[in-house]
């Protein structure tokens, strides 16, 4: 296509993906009328129409549809020229976009960050928290290297290498300390304070009480563990938060922490990517140094 600058497709990926100017010029860096300018000339290039305009909202038209397919894997194989360069030099050394999850990202991003400039200076670590559905799709389309979640996640298309496997603990209010740690149909049975829909934990939760997602009860959903543990030592409930979380998440609430008997609910935590990325060498390299991190047991 003459005059089609991978500029204007990436400007393009980024209207498509946010629906609206404003949010798209700034995750591009530039200014709105720039960013219109250059969609405008792409369209006039290809001679058709690729997205539909209704006041403040942006919609991809069918043809944009399409295109946006050829788009998102243009820009990757583009970008993993890049990733085929630092192969060849067999280094840990450039951008590395790395995807966490919520219930992962405060607790072990620190040390995993601290360790890998450390060990590689020359390694520019990005990273991306978000839910899981979120951080398999952008894995997919390339907008990240790899990502930190609870396996498994059972695509074809990724590589999935285990880290390490943590418990679940059940915090409930301070005035609870002491008694020994309900059986999962008691649990089934109290007022359960869980994340909101979309993250991965909330659905393991659900399983070890033996709940639906779907079952109408009296339940209370937040955004984060943090609030979940607040809520607790306000006498409103009890939750289950990963082990990794203990130290940093009860510190500041007037709540007690019990283990259950064995089985134990717990969650293996591992590092995904995908198996055609040509960092793949590196990637393995990189989950090792990411395993000899495990949190050791509150």
């Amino acid at each position: 296509m003459p005059n089609v600058t991978l500029r204007q497709l990436a400007y393009f990926d980024a209207l498509a993906r946010h629906g609206h100017f404003g949010r798209a010029a700034e995750a591009c860096a530039v200014s709105q009328p720039a960013l219109s300018m250059q969609i405008k000339e792409l369209e006039q290039t290809l001679g058709a129409a690729l997205f539909e305009r209704s006041g403040r909202a942006v919609g991809l038209t069918a043809f944009g549809e399409v295109f946006a397919e050829r788009v998102r894997e243009i820009l990757r194989s583009v970008d993993e020229l890049g990733a085929l360069a630092r192969t060849s030099r067999d280094e840990l050394a450039g951008p590395l976009r790395i995807g966490v999850i919520p219930t992962v990202a405060p607790y072990l991003l620190p040390r995993i960050v601290g360790n890998l400039t450390q060990l590689h200076p020359d390694l520019d670590i990005r990273l991306r928290e978000s839910i899981t559905p979120t951080l398999i799709r952008e894995l997919g389309e390339g907008r990240l290297d790899a990502a930190l979640v609870a396996l498994p996640v059972s695509e074809p298309s990724f590589e999935e290498v285990a880290l390490f496997t943590e418990a679940f603990v059940l915090v409930r209010p301070l005035a609870d300390a002491g008694k020994p740690a309900p059986a999962p149909e008691t649990l089934a049975s109290m007022k359960l304070l869980l994340l909101e829909e979309g993250h991965c934990f909330r659905q393991q939760a659900l399983s070890f009480c033996a709940l639906s997602s779907v079952r109408p009860r009296e339940l209370m959903d937040a955004s984060s563990l943090s609030t979940l543990v607040q809520l607790v030592g306000a006498g409103i409930g009890v939750t289950l938060i990963p082990e990794m979380a203990v130290s940093v998440e009860t510190r500041s609430a007037p709540v007690s922490v019990v283990r259950f008997e064995e089985p134990q609910p717990s969650r293996t935590i591992g590092m995904i990517w995908r198996k055609s990325s040509p960092i793949a060498p590196q990637l393995v390299r990189v989950s090792q140094a990411v395993g000899r991190l495990a949190p050791a047991p509150a």
